[in-house]
């Protein structure tokens, strides 16, 4: 029987990486290149190679497995020789870190146009020669004769910048004023869209997955749980055996309440002292569960300027409103009740603030949201606001 005989090449201690790797003794250089460093001194003439170990390791910064480093000489020359036995493809990040930075897999995915690690996929007997400029280094970053997956990487690359610069390059909200937070998240969706449908469309399964933590590199997909599942339903049949797709299932059934579900029942506390079930208080037609608080500036602006007209216009056809409010103080909620009007309909709080059973029930975190459920209860849509709120609940009762 053959062995395979691999080499533990020692690594120094840095933060969270751990002090040895088992890597491979070829002394053939699989992923070489040029890197373009800036005049100004700022990076480290080093290139790293990261290897995620698990789904939400992808694109997460300080996280992932160093596995191997090389210097960048004076022509701006770098080989990595230590790579890893990998007889299928596996998926490994490229950083560069600025100097007087203590971990290697530091991974900028604020600044987007200046990220500073780009992802690609590597198995054994390849060989890749890359271009990149530090300053630029994702934007910048090139492969000479790469894969398909590898060309499909760089085409997500170009997703991604595409969709940043066209809806969140430059701009600014102020989130405690009016309805700018929810203009942000609007505009942050719309990026999220691009890359979703990427992801949705591509038929290679690693640049999926890179796709959708690109969605989130912080691992929030609160506002988007329908996309988990499509993924998870996508992918999971075809890589059955692969941790990263049970991880993303995992991920998908623990995300809130999607849209198609049936709205969990339950019983609310009324301001009015009254506990009720929740199918007790909805429309004969279309119900809007409105959750929302006192503190919120886009909650309270979306009571007086939406739900107020809407409810006085179509409560007499089928249309209800269930609010609920992550209040602690009942003071305070009452008041918002009167000044806002909104005492109209059915209001509910566990007074319990963010610790409230509604939210861990619908597994939320954060308002404004809302469902919109048809007379059985079924979710039809939700976190609609201003115009789209009132143009669905137009079409639905009108048509």
């Amino acid at each position: 029987m053959m062995l395979k005989i691999r080499c533990l090449k020692p690594v120094f201690f840095l933060g969270i990486i751990p002090l040895t790797t088992l890597l491979g003794c070829s002394d053939v250089a699989g992923i070489s290149g040029t890197l373009e460093l800036s005049e100004d001194g700022h990076w480290k003439p080093m290139v790293y190679l990261i290897q995620p170990q698990e789904l939400m390791e992808v694109a997460g910064s300080f996280q992932g497995t160093l596995i191997d480093s090389a210097e960048v000489k004076s022509d701006g020359s770098f080989a990595f020789k230590n790579l890893p036995d990998a007889p299928e493809p596996i998926l490994l990040e490229l950083t560069i870190q600025p100097k007087g930075t203590r971990y290697v897999n530091q991974k900028d995915n604020d600044s987007i146009l200046n990220s500073n690690y780009m992802p690609l996929l590597w198995g054994n007997g390849q060989r890749f020669r890359i271009k990149a400029a530090a300053a630029h280094f994702q934007q910048s970053f090139t492969i000479e004769n790469p894969s398909d997956e590898n060309k499909e990487l760089l085409r997500l690359r170009d997703v991604r910048l595409a969709a940043f610069q066209q809806h969140l390059d430059g701009k600014t909200w102020d989130v405690y004023y009016g309805d700018q937070l929810l203009k942000k998240e609007a505009a942050q969706l719309r990026y999220q869209e691009q890359l979703m449908a990427f992801a949705d469309s591509t038929q290679y399964f690693y640049p999926a997955m890179v796709a959708l933590r690109w969605v989130s590199p912080q691992s929030d997909y609160e506002r988007v749980p329908e996309f988990l599942d499509a993924q998870c339903k996508k992918w999971g049949p075809l890589n059955p055996e692969t941790p990263w797709t049970a991880s993303l299932c995992a991920m998908a059934q623990k995300l809130p309440v999607k849209v198609g579900d049936r709205f969990p029942a339950t019983t609310l506390p009324l301001v009015t002292g009254d506990t009720l079930a929740l199918e007790g208080l909805m429309g004969k037609r279309l119900t809007i569960i409105d959750l929302w608080a006192s503190w919120c500036a886009p909650c309270r602006k979306e009571n007086r300027e939406v739900l107020l007209p809407l409810w006085i216009q179509y409560h007499t056809e089928g249309f209800q409103i269930v609010g609920y409010a992550l209040e602690s103080s009942q003071l305070a909620w009452k008041k918002a009740l009167e000044v806002d009007g909104v005492d109209l309909w059915p209001q509910a709080s566990h007074l319990e603030g963010d610790e409230g059973p509604f939210l861990k029930l619908l597994q939320l975190q954060t308002i404004p949201a809302n469902f919109l459920l048809d007379e059985e209860g079924n979710v039809l849509a939700k976190n609609l606001h201003g115009r789209a709120l009132k143009d669905f609940v137009k079409a639905y009762l009108e048509n």
